[in-house]
């Protein structure tokens, strides 16, 4: 059941009137192209641990729980702060969460969407009664800021859901639903940092930053948020108009709206911010939620529909009762 959710994002905002400063585009073309205005970018102190235990705290707040009650800390990251430990220890040692596990995942922007799934895994199966479920991305790190194909899409945020039993009057999670295709894994990837390329050769050759094919990337979006909406949907006897709310990845207003489409859902009920942060890759679905909940748009006993899409390529959605 959801228990609560929290959000944390930098304080410095960078408009896309900033962006014609650093790369040949416009605001305009942004615009129409993304519906992105504007994102958050954080300082170079700030760590993906830091914003990430915000966001996390936040939730447990909202929740009404504290952090040695939870059993497991999942963190959807592609920005940690190190190759290892996980993000999720440091977090752990921040919050002051001494009885629970902690690990991350990597599925990109699908990375919320995937620890909320395990997290119910864990808590159906009696191995957790607590999950702290978090999101969280300092994508500013890892964009070529001389990319224009790149640098106007993303920004930095965490965003984190706590996760418990669920009750006997249906709030929950539902049902899930993932799938991956490794195949197209060099239409969105960073190919440095890893064992692939030296750290020398990757920063030698630029091959430190996100590398994005933009065409084809849009194309295997649109495509797979379809299938998973209606996946889910046709598997649980529901349509769009059983939905409350439908929550999709914010990575482009035009994704978001043929998703919508795809389930026959009007705009007036999907929730939308890419406009505000950008794409937040783990981090858009979760602050999604606490948007949504603090501008009243998703109440106790709405059921929604959450949808994700990133790079592997990863897809999935989830059914929530909240």
């Amino acid at each position: 059941m959801f228990l609560g959710s929290g959000k944390a994002v930098p304080e410095r905002v960078l408009t896309n009137h900033d962006l014609e400063k650093i790369v040949d585009t416009s605001d305009e073309w942004i615009r129409e192209r993304t519906g992105i205005e504007r994102r958050h970018i954080a300082d170079d102190k700030l760590k993906t641990s830091e914003l990430c235990a915000r966001a996390g705290a936040a939730a447990l707040q909202d929740a009404g729980i504290t952090a040695d009650q939870l059993d497991a800390i999942l963190v959807g990251t592609v920005t940690g702060d190190a190759k290892f430990p996980s993000t999720a220890c440091y977090i752990q040692d921040k919050l002051g969460a001494s009885n629970a596990a902690a690990m991350d995942l990597q599925a990109a922007c699908s990375g919320f969407l995937y620890v909320s799934t395990f997290a119910d895994s864990l808590i159906r199966t009696g191995k957790a009664r607590y999950v702290l479920a978090i999101g969280g991305e300092l994508l500013s790190r890892i964009v070529d800021w001389t990319d224009r194909a790149t640098c106007i899409l993303f920004g930095d945020g965490a965003g984190a859901a706590v996760w418990g039993p669920a009750g006997d009057d249906g709030r929950g999670i539902i049902d899930t639903f993932m799938k991956s295709n490794g195949k197209l894994t060099d239409l969105l990837h960073m190919p440095g940092g890893g064992t692939s390329i030296s750290m020398q050769d990757a920063i030698n050759a630029r091959m430190n930053y996100i590398k994005m094919q933009g065409p084809e990337v849009f194309k295997a979006a649109v495509t797979s948020m379809g299938e998973a909406a209606t996946t889910i949907l046709e598997k649980n006897g529901l349509t769009g108009d059983d939905i409350d709310l439908l929550i999709p990845h914010q990575a482009n207003i035009r994704i978001i709206k043929a998703t919508a489409k795809r389930v026959k859902m009007p705009m007036d009920k999907v929730f939308v911010n890419v406009n505000e942060f950008g794409n937040t890759s783990a981090a858009s679905i979760p602050i999604a939620i606490d948007e949504a909940r603090k501008a009243g748009r998703l109440k106790e006993g709405d059921l929604a529909l959450l949808v994700a899409f990133g790079g592997g390529f990863t897809w999935g959605s989830m059914l929530v009762r909240f």
